[in-house]
């Protein structure tokens, strides 16, 4: 899963404001990393063409740099200076981000910032502070899961610059990632997490889809996400139905022998998927032996509306500038209303057309 940290530069502003120590080491960190990044930043075309750099990492860059060009021209993405740069951040991933949930809910901790707004995930550029900061919330008694990201966002505040993190997997991983961050500049809304990496799912499959136009690639892509949907369809559908019994009027006691029970069962219909598969097991890392509410919350994230916003562009005759208005609009509703609108668009679409989409 690409999870993805986002920042904002006024988050220096918002420091000098801020009286909390363990508040304002947050920030710091936050902002000595990113400056870091920036620091590391070469031209693309200045490392494609130093022939000390390994070839697969110039060629994925030359993919990058076509990739970059498609999505201004061909998918109405921002074209500014994002993505020009690239950046060899010397480690596995780039930034480590800290969700968290109350033990009997899949609502996550949310957590706020100057002008970026709210996030149901905290990230750090130090796996070691995520870490502490994800041991403090443990023994608080919640439920957490802390997970790598490949990539971030400024919204285009800064311009971003390719990582090496995000040169790790397959063209068409790297391609989505781009339209995805992209996608993010073109619409955010501060303060809806859910919305906002829906909707930029969405374009970013939608965008692969019209970059492979039909390839051999992108059959192999294809049987990708329909693994993806699978596993997140399962995950999704496993957070409901602890939704439903949190909120039980049960003891305690035998919400969480049951909460054990749902999650124990999901770790076994997913054992049974994989056999399915051959043994694959590129999904292993979604579900760990000690997966609990916030694995689901974060899932719920990335993939719950995004059938909706599918449907939408669906709606829309696959038109992409109708689409963006169209998810404009949707942006000044309030979010109960967003998601109760993305859930009716799916209604008014033939299932089998959904089951087209990439």
């Amino acid at each position: 899963m690409r999870i993805r940290l986002l920042f904002a530069p006024l988050l220096l502003v918002g420091i000098l404001a801020l009286s909390s120590c363990s508040t304002l080491g947050y920030y710091s960190q936050a902002v000595g990393g990113h400056l870091d990044i920036m620091l590391r930043a070469r031209p693309l075309e200045r490392v494609i063409a130093d022939e000390r750099e390994p070839e697969p990492v110039r060629a994925k860059l030359r993919i990058a740099l076509d990739a970059r060009a498609f999505a201004a021209g061909k998918l109405g993405l921002p074209a500014n200076r994002s993505y020009e740069r690239y950046a060899d951040v010397g480690r596995p991933a780039v930034t480590w981000n800290v969700t968290a949930t109350p033990r009997f809910s899949v609502h996550p901790l949310e957590w706020c910032y100057p002008v970026a707004g709210c996030f149901n995930y905290r990230g750090y550029f130090s796996r070691n502070e995520a870490e502490r900061h994800a041991e403090q919330l443990r023994k608080r008694g919640f439920d957490v899961y802390v997970s790598g990201a490949s990539a971030y966002s400024t919204l285009g505040w800064f311009d971003d610059p390719l990582l090496s993190t995000m040169l790790r997997r397959s063209e068409a991983e790297l391609v989505a990632t781009l339209f995805h961050e992209l996608a993010h500049q073109k619409l955010y809304l501060p303060g809806d997490s859910a919305f906002n990496e829906a909707f930029a799912v969405a374009v970013a499959e939608e965008g692969v889809r019209r970059w492979f136009s039909g390839s051999e690639q992108y059959v192999k892509y294809l049987r990708s996400q329909e693994r993806l949907r699978t596993v997140a369809s399962r995950l999704v559908a496993a957070r409901t139905r602890l939704a439903a019994l949190y909120a039980e009027d049960i003891p305690d006691t035998e919400k969480l022998t049951r909460k054990h029970e749902l999650l124990a069962q999901l770790l076994a219909d997913y054992a049974q998927l994989k056999k399915d598969w051959g043994g694959y097991d590129g999904f292993d890392h979604w579900f760990p032996p000690d997966i609990n509410n916030a694995h689901l919350a974060l899932t719920a994230t990335y993939h719950e509306l995004v059938p909706g916003f599918k449907a939408l562009l669906t709606l829309e005759g696959g038109d992409l500038e109708r689409f963006y208005a169209a998810a404009r609009r949707l942006g000044k509703l309030a979010r109960g209303e967003r998601k109760r609108y993305l859930h009716a668009a799916m209604a008014q679409v033939n299932t089998e057309d959904l089951a087209a989409w990439p």
